[in-house]
């Protein structure tokens, strides 16, 4: 399957830089850090099944290891036949699987509190998400108005982040509705059911996984297991930080992404 992507060209001669949301997300995730991207890559943002603009596609698996192939296909398509990996939730689980399917295409890769590192894998959906998606998709039509309130914010983001009294309504207004919108997000819940990340990746591709410190959707104690990451990964703890560290702190997320990729800006 391919899916909708769109491409920010630049005059740089390095690699492109792919940004992978997670579930119930969509690309309107990045622009927080896309713009400052821009200056030094080509980015090239997706929409995974079900989220964003690609529709779901009932004979599109939704594994992280499917979704790596379709995303791999995808960038096929642009011609780009290796590249830097920008991953967050889901979507740095598909990163993770991508370096595995198809070493010889990810030329770094940067998990933003990727998914799949749990120490049991869930055998059912996490209750807190789906109360999240069915909030989301309860007040898709009233949120444009909502959300101009901080009250209505601190509902919708005080659990995702510390910081989400810094959040723009932009970046909350994009995130609710990515979340109501999103048919694919109960499909790719089930399909990481019983599953986590186990793959072998080359010590030749740079990898650094980033986490927050107050990172409630994948905490600590249950979902940052550092073994199944190859000894060569740089792991870095953010403080002030949840689930999305590109919210949190876009420039230190930046900066982390040019280093990984080795770049010289």
């Amino acid at each position: 399957m391919l899916l909708t992507s769109k491409v920010y060209p630049s005059h740089s001669s390095t690699y492109p830089l792919l940004l992978i949301h997670g579930m119930g997300s969509a690309s309107t995730a990045w622009k927080t850090i896309a713009p400052n991207l821009e200056k030094l890559f080509t980015v090239v943002t997706i929409d995974l099944p079900g989220h964003g603009e690609t529709p779901l596609d009932k004979s599109q698996l939704m594994d992280p290891q499917s979704l790596a192939l379709a995303v791999i296909q995808t960038m096929k398509t642009h011609g780009y036949e290796r590249f830097h990996v920008v991953g967050n939730s889901l979507g740095g689980w598909v990163a993770l699987e991508m370096a595995v399917l198809k070493p010889e295409a990810i030329a770094s890769i940067t998990g933003l509190a990727p998914a799949g590192l749990w120490l049991a894998p869930y055998i059912a959906r996490y209750p807190g998400t789906a109360i999240a998606r069915m909030l989301a998709n309860g007040l898709k039509v009233v949120s444009p108005m909502l959300l101009h309130y901080e009250w209505a914010r601190k509902i919708g983001f005080k659990s995702v982040s510390p910081r989400w009294k810094e959040f723009s309504y932009e970046t909350c207004l994009d995130a609710t509705l990515a979340m109501a919108t999103s048919a694919g997000y109960y499909p790719a819940w089930d399909a990481m059911l019983k599953k986590r990340f186990d793959g072998q990746i080359k010590s030749s591709i740079p990898i650094t996984v980033i986490f927050g410190d107050e990172d409630r959707t994948l905490p600590t104690a249950t979902s940052q297991e550092k073994s199944l990451v190859p000894a060569h990964t740089r792991w870095i703890n953010v403080a002030q930080c949840g689930h999305a560290p590109m919210w949190d702190h876009p420039a230190l997320i930046v900066e982390e992404i040019i280093k990984t990729t080795g770049i010289k800006p």
